[in-house]
């Protein structure tokens, strides 16, 4: 997230460059530098099409990828009064008015160097892309296929099928990537994409589509990181083992810390210390627990839920004064070498495991919650008589170095990055348990609201859609 959406068009500077350094950028500079190759610039007259096809409001963003004369850009901002960031990897390449208008016209257009081999450093709600894909290098297509859909949520393509007939003016072929239409809906639909709408033309073929999965249906598509067999299989055993259950407990008004590992955490080090050392209940979930060790923090208690054997290591070094709470559904070997006088077991999944829980104990309880640690902690923690949190590190994004966890965490590594638009107005990359839990959070709110304080620190997915929550909240009693 290096940047999002338009923040900085007005008062910006009207260009903003971005290394390149993809060869092909020395072949497009040549080009610009012909009058001849600036005589047709599709998008121009295809803006009235994207316009039709997506309905933007007015002052809506739109990235034009590939932007060329910029002659494109301006009918969007002209004819749909939007405000357009228009990328290329070379700066010769707007028209001599277009690049006037970055100064005069700096509320609707502004340009940015930017490689589409390379990840996209803005976002928008809006895609336009018109004679790109053809000049695309074969080995690179997947490339820039993906940073455009990642990039922007609803992207309109016209894509060339046919030889050029401008590589002449240099001798060198300019469409290296010239497939027919099934071939593009192909990629579209390996990447899952929703096509809005398509169509065949002579010599090319129109695209507009989306990437983009919405927070409920990610919710609705997730499942279990391991099989239901082997959760039973890890429950049966972990309860035959006579680690005390975790029982309710009458309510306090002692304020607690969640530590969930977000890239956001280091930034409040000095603050969960000060809280820490005037008494604060420190509460770690999975990893944070040894980053908390190695920054000289002790945990009050540690919580871990996933039923994956390589959890084990968030239970090590053991250390004196620190509770552990640990889902019955966890493998086995988180639990080896526990203190039994300060381990206390808890179950999820009721349905799942109802049967065992009932054939081991004469009375159970059942801890509610979505599909992430910090959903569970959050009504574990509430069952112990909690009601006052202060969330670190509970961001449910990445951070704008694309880090996942405040320290290594090399299982998520390779999840896939899916951007988030929140109302509009802030555009998160997360992965999609990121996803699920912020929807789920939102959920457990809706249940546990009135009996809970929380504060989420920092400026991740989670605390915007508190704040924001909280504005709308205000701005309707007013």
């Amino acid at each position: 997230m290096t940047e999002t959406g338009h923040a900085g068009f007005e008062g910006a500077a009207p260009v903003v460059t971005i290394g390149a350094g993809n060869p092909e950028a020395l072949k497009y500079g040549r080009l610009w530098a012909l009058p001849e190759y600036r005589k047709v610039a599709p998008g121009e007259q295809l803006a009235q099409v994207f316009l039709a096809q997506a309905h933007p409001k007015p002052g809506a963003e739109v990235l034009d990828f590939g932007c060329g004369t910029g002659r494109g850009a301006l009918m969007l901002a002209l004819l749909g009064g939007l405000k357009v960031t228009m990328l290329d990897f070379v700066n010769n390449c707007l028209d001599d008015d277009v690049r006037a208008m970055l100064t005069t016209q700096a509320h609707a257009l502004r340009f940015l160097k930017a490689d589409l081999e390379q990840k996209i450093p803005v976002a928008a709600p809006y895609g336009f892309c018109t004679d790109v894909l053809e000049h695309i290098p074969p080995d690179k297509v997947n490339a820039v296929l993906n940073n455009i859909l990642l990039a922007a949520q609803h992207v309109f393509f016209s894509i060339s099928t046919v030889e050029d007939a401008c590589g002449a003016l240099i001798g060198e072929p300019l469409h290296l990537s010239i497939h027919p239409f099934a071939w593009w809906m192909e990629q579209f639909r390996t990447r899952d994409c929703v096509v809005h709408w398509s169509q065949e033309v002579d010599g090319a073929c129109l695209f507009y589509v989306s990437a983009w999965t919405a927070g409920p249906a990610i919710v609705e598509a997730g499942i279990l990181n391991v099989t239901d067999e082997q959760i039973r299989a890890n429950v049966a055993h972990n309860i035959a083992q006579g680690w005390t259950q975790v029982a309710p407990h009458p309510t306090n008004d002692v304020e607690v810390m969640i530590l969930g590992g977000g890239p956001s955490m280091p930034a409040f080090e000095s603050e969960i210390t000060r809280k820490r050392a005037e008494g604060v209940k420190l509460i770690t979930l999975n990893g944070a627990y040894n980053w908390a060790l190695e920054h000289g923090l002790t945990p009050s208690a540690q919580i871990i839920v996933d039923a994956r054997a390589f959890n084990a290591r968030f239970t090590k070094p053991i250390i004196d004064g620190c509770k552990y709470l640990i889902s019955s559904q966890c493998d086995p070997s988180v639990f080896e070498g526990l203190p039994i006088d300060r381990t206390f077991i808890w179950h999820t999944s009721t349905d799942l495991i109802k049967d065992l829980l009932n054939a081991q104990y004469e009375r159970w309880w059942y801890v509610p919650g979505g599909s992430t640690v910090l959903l569970r902690a959050i009504p574990l923690l509430r069952m112990l008589g909690f009601t006052r949190f202060h969330l670190y590190g509970c961001d449910s994004c990445l951070a704008a170095d694309d880090a996942h966890h405040a320290y290594s965490q090399p299982e998520n590594d390779a999840a896939v990055v899916v951007p988030l638009s929140v109302q509009g107005d802030r555009i998160f990359y997360c992965h999609p348990w990121m996803i699920a839990q912020a929807q789920e959070m939102m959920d457990l709110i809706r249940v546990l609201g009135e009996e809970i304080e929380l504060a989420v620190h920092g400026d991740g997915l989670l605390a915007h859609i508190f704040t924001t929550s909280a504005a709308l909240q205000q701005a309707k009693e007013a």
